[in-house]
């Protein structure tokens, strides 16, 4: 087995205050390796991107341990340590970017944050090894379609030189003609920088195309984890698992029917 480079032990996430508190992760923990992708799958509400933004940073009420190359990390993430190596991807490529500023400052802001040199050139070289023109850093946000401002998010991720992307539902805010488009870049940037991924996802089919192993989350807790294989072949030991793959199933074939 390979060295994990990221791992999560007894994560718990609760809600509210007192009486009205919520717990939405309960004792999740996987582990992966250094250039794998390891998804995440589940109903909206399961408790997935929760455990994200937990691993982020951007939620420190926690409990538990998350641990970047067998480092137990705080729960504030201060300092640009983690930072250059960890980022994430949002859903939402409309609410991502701001919209008064141009491409350009968007992927310039954290290099001069982070002390980078040579900024013209990478901002130039992250954008064609997305699939855009380095002519597009002159353009904001609105003159973007969603397939090409999501190209300018997974941009701005790549060019702080990360090992590992947390990608939060990064296709379902796009047409299904551009998702596939999204997915095999991320494939491909994954495979050319050795990247190390974790996916968050409602569709399996996504999860399956991109990803080695897969969790299964119901009512914030891990219920079984599968490889991409299994879940191709519909090898599931839970009634959750099975329900769910046979939902994704028909759900699929039904859209491939419309098409037709």
């Amino acid at each position: 087995m390979r060295q994990s480079l990221l791992e999560v032990a007894d994560l718990n996430v609760s809600f509210g205050e007192e009486d009205e508190r919520h717990h939405v992760v309960k004792d999740v923990g996987f582990h992966i390796g250094r250039g794998e992708c390891y998804g995440l799958i589940g109903e909206s509400g399961c408790g997935k991107t929760t455990v994200l933004r937990a691993i982020a940073g951007l939620n420190s009420d926690y409990d538990g341990s998350i641990l970047l190359d067998a480092q137990k990390q705080p729960k504030a993430r201060r300092g640009a340590g983690f930072l250059r190596r960890v980022q994430m991807v949002f859903q939402d490529p409309y609410a991502s970017l701001h919209p008064r500023k141009m491409v350009e400052k968007v992927l310039r802001e954290p290099l001069q944050i982070h002390g980078f040199d040579r900024q013209r050139q990478r901002i130039d070289e992250v954008l064609v090894q997305v699939g855009l023109d380095p002519s597009f850093r002159y353009r904001y946000p609105h003159e973007l379609s969603g397939g090409q401002r999501q190209r300018v998010v997974v941009a701005r991720a790549l060019i702080m030189e990360p090992e590992i992307l947390l990608l939060d539902e990064p296709t379902s805010a796009l047409d299904v003609s551009v998702q596939a488009e999204i997915l095999n870049l991320l494939t491909r940037v994954q495979r050319e920088r050795g990247l190390t991924y974790l996916l968050v996802s409602h569709d399996m089919a996504v999860i399956a195309h991109v990803c080695q192993r897969i969790g299964m989350m119901q009512h914030g807790r891990i219920i079984e984890e599968m490889t991409s294989e299994a879940v191709r072949n519909g090898q599931a030991q839970e009634q959750y698992t099975r329900e769910f793959l046979d939902a994704s199933a028909a759900f699929a074939a039904a859209l491939e029917g419309d098409a037709t």
